[in-house]
């Protein structure tokens, strides 16, 4: 017989099938060219750097009066033996512990020890020749007089620093005050640049607050050794003020 003979069924589902999956590569394709075009808009749209926004920062500041007073008493002692210097240390402490626990009141007066150390001299040839030892106690509250006249009745240690500072009251109150004071000077720098930028107004975009204090507890080294017929005499002490600061900084996004 002539003409062509109709081809088998399983070449043309063959046929079919090669068909339909060159459609779905293009598909696929399409697809994926597709998705790789959004995520280059919405990489594009986020390394966009913002438009119309200020920095800027300001910042409030209250003068306040220190009412807290630091005191730290001290005692040395230097000799050949170190145990020996230790305990004439120890006995001394002791003592002015004792002393000031009498006087104690929280917050008006509280009591710490401070440092306490030994530490060898030597020769000129590396020997030790003496120790030395430093002892301290600490007296630290609001009671100014209370304070000063502990220190005074304490005989076996000596002044060796006054610091004034802030106690958490006056601190905290002052943070509030100086916040407020801030936040309406950044306001104000805001809507002012705003305008002079020729923007109507402005919205937060980030902020941060930090506070500071001025004027924290800064000692004063003293050398006032007692002598017996003084050892009672309160410590004169006078505080000053300081400057409790917080400080705003941030961006706006002008409008």
């Amino acid at each position: 017989m002539g003409g062509q003979r109709p081809l088998p069924f399983f070449v043309l589902l063959t046929l079919s099938l090669k068909a339909s999956g060159l459609n779905a590569l293009k598909s696929l394709v399409l697809l994926a060219f597709a998705g790789a075009a959004a995520t280059a808009m919405a990489q594009s749209a986020v390394l966009a750097p913002p438009q119309n926004v200020l920095q800027l920062s300001a910042s409030g500041t209250v003068e306040v009066q220190q009412d807290l007073l630091n005191m730290t008493l001290v005692a040395t002692r230097e000799g050949p033996d170190a145990a020996g210097v230790q305990s004439e240390l120890k006995a001394a402490l002791d003592k002015a512990l004792a002393e000031a626990r009498k006087a104690a009141q929280p917050g008006k007066l509280d009591v710490r020890t401070g440092n306490f150390n030994l530490s060898p001299r030597y020769t000129r040839e590396g020997k030790i020749s003496t120790w030395q030892g430093h002892a301290e106690l600490v007296l630290e509250g609001s009671d100014f007089a209370l304070v000063a006249a502990t220190a005074g009745h304490i005989s076996t240690l000596n002044v060796g620093s006054i610091g004034f500072g802030l106690s958490r009251p006056q601190r905290e109150k002052a943070e509030a005050e100086a916040q407020k004071l801030a936040i309406d000077a950044f306001g104000q720098k805001a809507g002012e640049l705003a305008k002079g930028f020729g923007f109507s107004g402005y919205t937060l975009r980030e902020v941060s607050v930090n506070a500071s204090q001025g004027g924290p507890i800064q000692p004063r080294m003293m050398a006032m050794a007692k002598s017996a017929s003084v050892s009672d005499a309160p410590v004169p002490v006078e505080a000053g003020k300081a400057n409790v600061v917080v400080n705003i900084s941030g961006s706006v996004q002008l409008k």
